[in-house]
C-alpha cells in the first residue's frame, strides 16, 4: 500500500467551497484562470501521495452547474503546429480532446478562444473547422507593448479590439492546452469587456503550484521548480503580501514580476484593486490538504531526482541544454539529496556489473526491490516486470511464466516479417504473451492480477528505454528513470 500524506477527499470538499466563497466576493461572476494539467496531474499524485490525478475535474464537476469553460489557445502555436510532449499531439487537436473530455464530466464548454490572432491563414482554417463541430469560437488580438503599456491596453485600442465572449454561468473557468497560451490576457480582457457591459465580474488564479502556505524551501515547492526548470520559473516570496500582511507566502516569479501591471489594469477597470499581492488571487486549498508532511517530502524529493535524471536523457537525446540539467542539480542540493537516495539505480547498476549487460530495478510498495537483466529473450525492463510480478504472486523465481513455444513464434515475426533487428521481447509485447498464457495457466492469471499493484512502484533503467517501453511503464503507473546511455554504440536511436 502506498502510504498516503494527502487528504483528497478534504481538498475536494475545501477546494470547491473556497471557489464559491471568491465568486460570492465579486457578486456573483468569476473568471477562474484555471493552470496545470486537469484530467491527468501526475506530477501532483506523485508529490503529494494521496492526490488522485483527476482531483482537479473532480472538482469542478461539484460546481458543473454554475461552472462554464472557456478553452484558450495561441494561433501561433496553431501556426508552428506546436506538439504536447506528454501526449504527442498538436495543441489544435488537444483543444478537440479537453472538449471531450469535459463534456464527459457533464461540463459545459462554452467556448473556443484565439488569442494573439493576426489573420494567419492555418488559424482560420482552424475555426472553421471548429464552427463546423458547432463550437463557438472568438478572437483576440495582439496589443503592442503588452503588458506594460496599460493605458492602451485597458482602451477600446487594446481589450476593446477583442471578441466580447458570451458566458451564461457564474463561474468561468479558462484553461488552455499548455503554457504561454494567454489564459490571463482572456480573463483581464473580459473584465475590460464586462465592465464596459454593466456586469461586476472578478479573477482569481487557481495554480496547484507552488504551493503558498509551504516554506520557500519545502521539498514539495523545490519539486515544482525541477519540473519546470524548463520554462525558467523559480518559487520567491511574494514580497507585496509580506508588505500588505507582514506574513510569508510563496509564488513564483512570472506571478510577482507581472502583479504591478495587474494592480494597475484592475484600478483603471473598476477605480480600485480588490488584491493587495499575487498571493491574494489564488484560490489554492493543497496546503491545507497535507496530512502528513514526513511522507509528501519524501515523495517530493524523489520527484527531484527522477526530474534530474529526466534532464540528463533529454541532454543525451539532444533535446535539452546543459542549463536545465545544471538547475536540477542545484534543486537536489538545496533538497540535501543526491541519487543515492534512489534505491533503485544502485540496485540496477549492481546487477549490471554484475551480468555484464544492460539491468533494471523496481521497488514495490513493501519496500523490497527486484531486478532483471538482458538475456536472448527478453529485454532487461521485461525481465524485471515479469519478475516483479512473480515477486507479488508470491511465485518462486524459477516459475515459468511464459513457455518459449510462445515467445519464439513473436520473435520470428518480429525479425522476419516487422523489420525488426532485436529479437528480445519488449514490455508490451511480454504483457500480451503472459496474456494469452493466462488462459491456461493459473500462475500467469496469478501475475495478471499483480499488475494493479505496480501503480507508484520506482524503477530505474541502466540504459535509454524505447518509447514502447516507457510508455508502458507510464500506463502501469510506475515511476521510472533511466541512465543517460543507449544499449548501443549507433548514432541513430528509434
Amino acid at each position: 500500500m502506498t502510504k498516503i500524506g494527502f487528504d483528497n477527499e478534504k481538498y475536494l470538499s475545501m477546494q470547491s467551497e473556497h471557489i464559491k466563497e471568491r465568486i460570492h466576493q465579486f457578486g456573483g461572476k468569476l473568471y477562474l484562470e484555471f493552470g496545470g494539467k486537469l484530467f491527468d496531474d501526475y506530477h501532483a499524485s506523485r508529490v503529494l501521495p494521496g492526490f488522485q490525478p483527476d482531483s482537479k475535474i473532480r472538482m469542478l464537476s461539484q460546481l458543473k452547474d454554475d461552472a462554464e469553460i472557456v478553452i484558450v489557445i495561441n494561433s501561433g502555436d496553431i501556426e508552428k503546429n506546436k506538439i504536447r510532449g506528454d501526449l504527442g499531439i498538436t495543441y489544435d487537436m488537444d483543444v478537440l480532446r479537453l472538449i471531450d473530455a469535459f463534456r464527459s464530466y457533464g461540463l459545459y464548454v462554452g467556448s473556443v478562444v484565439l488569442t494573439r490572432f493576426d489573420g494567419q491563414d492555418s488559424v482560420t482554417a482552424y475555426q472553421r473547422k471548429l464552427e463546423s463541430l458547432g463550437i463557438t469560437v472568438y478572437r483576440h488580438y495582439s496589443i503592442p507593448s503588452y503588458p506594460s503599456n496599460v493605458p492602451l491596453i485597458i482602451s477600446e485600442e487594446g481589450f476593446g479590439k477583442n471578441d466580447y465572449i458570451k458566458t451564461s454561468r457564474s463561474l468561468v473557468v479558462v484553461t488552455a492546452p499548455g503554457p504561454g497560451s494567454g489564459k490571463m490576457a482572456v480573463c483581464l480582457s473580459q473584465l475590460y469587456q464586462e465592465h464596459v457591459h454593466g456586469v461586476n465580474a472578478g479573477y482569481a488564479k487557481y495554480e496547484t503550484f507552488p504551493i503558498w502556505n509551504l516554506p520557500l524551501q519545502h521539498p514539495v515547492n523545490l519539486a515544482y521548480e525541477a519540473a519546470t526548470a524548463d520554462l525558467n520559473d523559480i518559487n520567491m516570496i511574494d514580497p507585496y503580501h509580506l508588505e500588505a500582511y507582514g506574513k510569508t507566502t510563496v509564488n513564483y516569479n512570472r506571478d510577482v514580476e507581472v502583479f504591478p501591471v495587474l494592480n494597475a489594469m484592475f484600478n483603471k477597470i473598476y477605480g480600485r484593486s480588490p488584491y493587495k499581492s499575487p498571493t491574494d488571487m489564488g484560490v489554492n486549498m493543497a496546503g491545507n490538504c497535507i496530512v502528513d508532511d514526513e511522507i509528501v517530502c519524501a515523495a517530493a524529493k524523489q520527484e527531484i531526482i527522477r526530474r534530474y535524471y529526466d534532464a540528463l536523457v533529454d541532454l543525451r537525446k539532444g533535446r535539452g541544454r546543459q542549463e536545465i540539467v545544471d538547475k536540477e542539480e542545484l534543486l537536489m542540493e538545496k533538497a540535501g539529496i543526491t541519487t543515492s537516495e534512489r534505491p533503485v539505480v544502485s540496485a540496477a547498476k549492481q546487477k549490471a556489473e554484475l551480468t555484464g549487460g544492460p539491468a533494471a530495478a523496481i521497488m514495490l510498495q513493501d519496500g523490497r526491490i527486484v531486478t532483471g537483466k538482458t538475456s536472448p529473450l527478453l529485454g532487461a525492463c521485461a525481465a524485471m516486470l515479469l519478475n516483479a510480478l512473480k515477486t507479488l504472486a508470491g511465485l518462486d523465481d524459477s516459475v515459468n511464466l511464459i513457455a518459449p513455444e510462445i515467445i519464439e513464434p513473436i520473435q520470428h515475426l518480429k525479425l522476419a516479417h516487422l523489420g525488426n533487428h532485436n529479437p528480445r521481447l519488449h514490455t508490451d509485447e511480454v504483457l500480451i504473451a503472459l496474456t494469452i498464457c493466462a488462459n491456461s495457466d493459473s500462475n500467469a492469471e496469478l501475475c495478471m492480477q499483480q499488475l494493479v499493484n505496480l501503480t507508484g512502484c520506482e524503477a530505474h533503467s541502466t540504459v535509454i528505454l524505447s518509447s514502447v517501453d516507457e510508455k508502458i511503464f507510464k500506463k502501469l503507473g510506475v515511476n521510472l528513470t533511466c541512465e543517460p546511455v543507449y544499449q548501443s554504440k549507433k548514432l541513430y536511436h528509434r
